[in-house]
């Protein structure tokens, strides 16, 4: 029994980080391009769900809508002000300009909330759930099935809805969408503000159950990047399966050998099993 329930509060665990990366897998399979502060858009999201259960006195319920709207309209404005300008220069000024934005985000949240690290009551779904002999903490019981059910309506979004056509379609070939009136700008930074959207729910539901800091996306990050290296870049289903199984191996791994383990070990399968197929789960060879 404690081996079934080490699974389930992996993967659990797994589908939020697999919401967490389908944002970053979406926008480099829009443009190519790595977001480097994808994190401090995670570490916003929770901010913003702390100020809004501390001033505004609201549940989840209010503030995962008010951070995935919120960071939609961040993502938006980062293709318009920055990456429309780079994104066709060298790979090294995208990374600059990525990386930059994330320590602009960093800082600024140091200004005004200080490094001290902060966290949501534990009235926030702070319960546990018995089911069929299992023990599910409330907060991550609505974190996993809400991020698995985005997960999965964004990749049904992007193959069975006409937008999402339009999406793959500038993603395919630029010039050749635009020859067939699509806008190619306007398609982008939808996928800028889609992708920014996914880590503010993200960041917004991992508030309910984790510490906050300006620092807090650092370790969120790494874990992105590696969900997004192992399922295959540019696949959302690669992201989920790869986000899934990342999380049991976390849960497995800090149970039998120790929580200090754990990213040894998660680390150590990702780079075994990239020397076996380098373009990831569900990657293109």
């Amino acid at each position: 029994m404690i081996l079934v329930q080490l699974v389930a509060d992996g993967l659990l665990l797994g589908a939020v980080y697999a919401l967490l990366s389908s944002g970053l897998t979406l926008i480099w399979g829009m443009m190519n391009v790595v977001n480097f502060a994808h994190g401090d858009f995670v570490m916003l999201a929770m901010y913003i769900a702390f100020v809004a259960v501390t001033f505004l006195h609201v549940g989840p319920a209010v503030f995962v809508p008010l951070a995935a709207l919120m960071l939609f309209g961040l993502g938006v404005g980062v293709y318009f002000a920055l990456i429309r300008h780079v994104m066709r220069g060298p790979m090294l000024a995208q990374i600059l300009s990525t990386f930059g934005l994330g320590i602009l985000l960093r800082y600024m949240v140091f200004w005004v909330f200080s490094a001290n690290f902060v966290s949501l009551p534990n009235r926030m779904a702070g319960g546990v759930l018995a089911i069929a002999g299992l023990r599910l903490q409330d907060s991550r019981l609505l974190a996993g099935l809400m991020a698995l059910l985005l997960t999965v309506g964004l990749h049904l979004m992007l193959t069975r809805t006409a937008f999402g056509s339009r999406l793959l379609a500038v993603a395919e070939d630029r010039t050749a969408a635009m020859l067939v009136g699509i806008r190619p700008d306007a398609m982008q930074a939808l996928a800028w503000g889609i992708g920014a959207a996914c880590a503010g729910v993200a960041g917004a539901l991992i508030a309910l159950f984790f510490y906050i800091s300006p620092l807090v996306g650092d370790s969120l990050v790494l874990i992105a990047f590696v969900t997004v290296c192992l399922g295959g870049f540019g696949s959302i289903p690669g992201a989920l399966v790869a986000g899934l199984a990342i999380g049991v191996i976390e849960s497995l791994s800090a149970w039998f050998i120790g929580a200090a383990w754990q990213d040894v070990v998660v680390f150590a399968l990702f780079l075994l099993a990239l020397w076996l197929r380098p373009q990831g789960l569900m990657g293109k060879a």
